[in-house]
């Protein structure tokens, strides 16, 4: 099955939004399947973004499945990516 990097960033000055929507977020997350791994982008020390990598059988079910997402319904993201990704090294 293929994996998928979506890529999101917050919009400027939302650590807020992210911290108070977090638990439902990681709760989300956690009840995902494919999901491969996830963590926050930090910029100057602080989180602005998110990459999580998903095995799916394809880009139309991770784009609904990143939709859902609790923060993007919170209006955290400024922009969300979803693009087909090909592990080669570990």
């Amino acid at each position: 099955m293929p994996l998928f990097a979506v890529i999101c960033r917050d919009h400027p000055g939302k650590l807020q939004t992210r911290l108070d929507t977090r638990d439902r977020h990681l709760a989300y997350l956690k009840d995902q399947p494919g999901l491969q791994m996830a963590g926050p982008l930090i910029e100057a020390g602080e989180m602005r973004g998110s990459l999580l990598i998903v095995e799916a059988e394809g880009l139309t079910e991770v784009k609904e499945w990143a939709d859902a997402d609790p923060y993007k319904a919170a209006g955290l993201f400024a922009s969300t990516e979803v693009i087909e990704w090909k592990k080669v090294i570990g």
